[in-house]
């Protein structure tokens, strides 16, 4: 008996309203956002109620969701204006809010009834009795905690019918499932009231300090400086653990990430869950591909995180181990003329005559040229664009949609570790 897979949702992270709208035609099939409060990311452009309804209007004609976040933890007085505030989500049309405190979670089923509650990851949800927990109180899914192993997993799936969401692309907290203090000591500012200012990833310089003895740098005795990040995660290999284990939503981490970040990363898990779905083969055929892709955007080390055992030092972020993408983003297509092959670009890097790119858009459509025929927005015959958001016109041999992201071929350097934690940077 051929055993019927569930589709789970492409859920991928919104910062603004011009992200959510990249996402959503690059075929998420959800994205979650933040609000003006209630939050976590601060730093992270967050919508107006216009805004959300504007994306939530936008993310309908393509049959996507919105997601809200609001998965602070809450101090007395907090709760002023939040069942009011739940009720606006509600009837703009928000399909779920994402909650980890107890109080926003009581309030939102109390005084906005109607509005789907998912628990967020900062819970920390690691068994099936956590999430059964959880429906008896109403809610209808949960954010697995980073920790769950796939083993774990499988075995909650088994037990439960609650909606599993799990993370699979995106960085990861260095604390337990995010709930870190480094921020309150380091800035004065609480990363769990939406104030993380990411000291994990500051540079440190490390002192051996025996007992009794003045403490002594060993600066010059270790390869780089210190930092206390992990690697980020990366699951697009193993989707089919993901798919055969019944998770419902798969999600994607970086509200904060630019437009090229969202467009490739999302393109890249769409296809990859459309392709096991049609077979395994055809995923097995394009996988390979995949990673190329998702090495086109800036990112550190990738890992599985916990799925597949606990990580080691090997998934610890030191210093500034990454590799450099090849590509860089230089603009995307806002009109294409079919008669004169001639395509309006709005430019986010600098552009030069000759330059070799590559056009991609939604549904994994890649194709390479080079930049010829460049006139600026008043038709001048130009051999460099350095301003950005500037609109230009270039030839393009091949019809693109509005839409599409152009990215810039440049040199590709990657850190290569050795075995006493020296590096070296070569070409990729």
């Amino acid at each position: 008996m051929t055993k019927i897979l569930k589709r789970p949702e492409v859920l991928s992270p919104a910062g603004t309203l011009e992200k959510l709208k990249v996402a959503v035609q690059y075929g998420a099939d959800a994205v979650f956002i933040g609000g003006q409060a209630y939050g976590l990311r601060s730093r992270a452009g967050n919508f107006t109620f216009e805004q959300m309804e504007e994306g939530v209007q936008f993310a309908a004609k393509y049959g996507a969701k919105v997601y809200v976040a609001a998965n602070m933890v809450m101090h007395e007085g907090n709760e002023a204006g939040a069942g009011e505030w739940f009720r606006k989500l509600r009837d703009i049309g928000i399909a779920a809010v994402i909650v980890s405190d107890p109080a926003l979670i009581m309030i939102a089923a109390t005084e906005a009834p109607g509005l789907e509650i998912h628990l967020s990851t900062q819970a920390s949800a690691t068994n099936y009795e956590t999430l059964e927990f959880w429906k008896e109180l109403g809610l209808t899914r949960v954010v697995l905690a980073r920790e769950v192993s796939m083993e774990e997993l499988a075995e909650i799936r088994k037990r439960t019918d609650v909606e599993i969401e799990a993370f699979v692309h995106g960085a990861m907290c260095i604390s337990y499932s995010g709930r870190c203090t480094l921020s309150n000591h380091m800035s004065m500012r609480d990363a769990n009231r939406g104030g993380c200012s990411q000291s994990c990833r500051w540079k440190y310089d490390l002192y051996d300090m025996p007992f009794g003895q003045e403490r002594k740098s060993l600066k010059g005795e270790i390869p780089e400086e210190f930092s206390m990040s992990a690697v980020d995660m990366s699951m697009i290999d193993h989707i089919p653990d993901m798919i055969e284990n019944g998770v419902d939503s798969l999600k994607i981490e970086g509200r904060m990430k630019s437009i090229h970040y969202v467009s490739t990363v999302t393109n890249c898990y769409k296809a990859a869950v459309d392709a096991y779905l049609e077979s395994p083969e055809k995923f097995e055929v394009i996988k390979q591909d995949l990673v190329d892709e998702m090495w086109k955007v800036a990112q550190r080390e990738l890992a599985t995180g916990f799925y597949y055992g606990t990580p080691t030092e090997n998934e610890q972020l030191f210093g500034a181990r990454r590799k450099i993408p090849e590509y860089k983003f230089v603009a995307e297509v806002v009109a294409y003329d079919d008669a004169t092959q001639t395509a309006t670009i709005r430019q986010r890097n600098v552009i030069n005559e000759g330059d070799q790119v590559e056009f991609y858009g939604p549904g994994f459509r890649h194709f390479e040229t080079y930049i010829e025929d460049l006139h600026d927005a008043k038709g001048n015959k130009i051999d460099r664009a350095p301003n950005p958001m500037e609109l230009l016109t270039i030839k393009v041999p091949q019809p693109v949609q509005a839409g599409d992201m152009v990215r810039a071929l440049k040199e590709g350097l990657i850190n290569l570790y050795k075995e006493d934690g020296t590096s070296v940077t070569v070409r990729a």
